[in-house]
């Protein structure tokens, strides 16, 4: 069979003048695989769906030699590793939701915290509902909504919950978290803002074992589930979402003990873009909510390379966690007819632009991890630098586990994309961030990060554009919409940007 399809491939090298031959030729490739995939040894391949909360694309996989994630860089050489990955919008619940629905923000009206899809979709169907109603057992643990809010039409049963496990282990902090609730009740606060006034420090590092930690707990259910499913005929979706690197960064000390304090340094560029849009960026209220960050103003040197040391080891903590989940995948038996997925709902800043946490537009936040790693997948171990995102997952899950695709989709499945790198794939990711009245769309392509600021209230007028050239300024240093040396290539963004990801779905069609 194999044989065959690198036949099939060879043909297609030779044809390379005919768009048409290279497109039909990969489209039977394409279903081929995904036969291949639904009538294997088993008759459908399960689906390990992991969520990773606030990941920026800070890996060894991604290039980056300080960080310490083998468990994700030996998954990424089994699979693909999509290095232009983009969410919908930088915050959990937009993110995820697009995600989980396959539809982008303007459709879920899902931009805030607050607002749970079904107020407006009720009856989407989400990527896991869709996996459950063709005979899957779709199971969830953890957090893959945001917050307290879930979907039980999403799943076969109610979530999962690890029975031990805390985000805070210090007796200390514990307690002085305590004492500030009972004084933010006595004055009055609830809901968010009681949770506000009662956070504990934005870092813990304990001598402990992870299981102590609520991520290092939720990897040993995890893996007891999978034992569970090993025994079952019935193929499974199951969704895993770790809280780290989210703040609070608390990690058991052995992840801290992977770095060198003094070899940690601060934000290359800790300044304002030239010429930004004045609102484009944030004062990153959500990390002031702890304790003792000050309540204005930019962070001391000694208190952001604390920050900086936590993350990583959050990040390292939570490579761990997924390396247990994955030696259980294998120890059961499962992993040959097994989809990995591996994504973050969002970047984070860590001191760039003079800012911390998400909520932007800015590449740091927009784009995040993507690695997926399906059964029989012919081409392995490649990064892929065409724009992704992350609505486009709900249709590859479709495709890869070989049954139909909702109408409601507006992503596209790129699962030629892990049989052939080089596959022609659409032409940029679309992003946005509200501001108020004003709505930042941003359009990421293989070299341009391109935003118009529009006022909603005022027939979106444009009131603010901003052009990034990632070739010539990789960390978005200055906006050059006024540059002439970028005159043309602005009017060919502005043609894009008014054709929207639709334009970009056409032109993948055409090609």
């Amino acid at each position: 069979m194999f044989q065959a399809i690198s036949a099939m491939f060879s043909c297609t090298r030779s044809f390379r003048s005919s768009h048409i031959v290279r497109h039909a030729t990969l489209r039977f490739v394409c279903c081929f695989f995904i036969a291949l995939t639904a009538v294997g040894v088993k008759s459908q391949p399960n689906v390990l769906f992991i969520a990773v909360d606030d990941l920026r694309p800070e890996l060894g996989c991604f290039g980056c030699e300080h960080i310490h994630s083998p468990h994700l860089d030996t998954l990424a050489s089994r699979g693909t590793v999509f290095l232009n990955a983009h969410c919908q919008q930088a915050v959990c619940s937009p993110s995820r939701t697009s995600l989980m629905t396959g539809l982008r923000p303007d459709s879920t009206k899902v931009w805030d915290l607050n607002t749970h899809f079904r107020d407006h979709v009720p009856d989407v169907v989400t990527v896991s509902q869709h996996f459950k109603d063709h005979g899957y057992r779709s199971i969830s643990m953890g957090k893959i909504y945001h917050g307290g809010f879930d979907d039980e039409q999403s799943w076969s049963e109610p979530a999962l919950k690890p029975g031990t496990g805390s985000r805070y282990v210090l007796k200390k902090n514990i307690s002085r978290m305590d004492e500030k609730k009972r004084s933010a009740r006595k004055k009055g606060l609830k809901g968010k803002d009681l949770s506000r006034a009662s956070r504990g420090p934005p870092t813990e590092s304990v001598d402990v074992e992870d299981e102590k930690y609520s991520d290092g707990a939720l990897a040993t259910l995890a893996v007891q589930t999978m034992q569970q499913l090993a025994s079952k005929d019935q193929p499974f979706f199951l969704a895993v979402g770790f809280q780290n690197p989210h703040l609070p960064f608390n990690s058991p000390k052995k992840y801290w003990e992977l770095y060198d304090p003094q070899a940690i340094g601060l934000a290359a560029n800790p300044f304002v873009p030239k010429n930004a849009y004045s609102k484009a960026l944030t004062t990153f209220g959500e990390l002031r909510n702890y304790e003792g960050i000050p309540a204005k103003g930019p962070l001391d040197d000694e208190t952001s390379k604390k920050l900086r040391h936590g993350y990583y080891a959050a990040v390292s903590f939570i490579d761990a966690c997924i390396g247990r989940v994955l030696k259980g995948l294998e120890e059961s038996g499962l992993s040959e007819n097994t989809i990995v997925v591996v994504w973050g709902d969002h970047g984070w800043k860590l001191g760039e632009h003079g800012c911390w946490c998400k909520h932007t537009n800015v590449q740091l936040d927009t784009r995040s991890p993507l690695i997926m790693v399906a059964p029989q997948q012919k081409s392995v171990g490649d990064a892929i630098a065409s724009p992704v995102e992350f609505v486009d997952i709900y249709p590859t899950l479709c495709d890869l586990a070989g049954f139909d695709k909702p109408q409601h989709l507006e992503g596209n499945s790129f699962a030629e994309l892990l049989q052939a790198p080089s596959y022609p794939w659409k032409r940029a990711a679309f992003s946005q961030y509200p501001r108020g009245n004003v709505m930042g769309y941003s359009m990421t392509t293989d070299r341009f990060r391109y935003t118009v600021w529009v006022d909603q209230k005022k027939d979106n007028e444009v009131v603010f554009a901003e052009l990034y050239a990632h070739r010539e300024d990789p960390q978005e240093n200055e906006n050059v919409i006024d540059s002439p040396l970028y005159a043309s290539e602005i009017k060919r963004l502005e043609t894009w940007h008014a054709e929207g990801w639709q334009g970009a779905r056409r032109a993948l069609i055409l090609k």
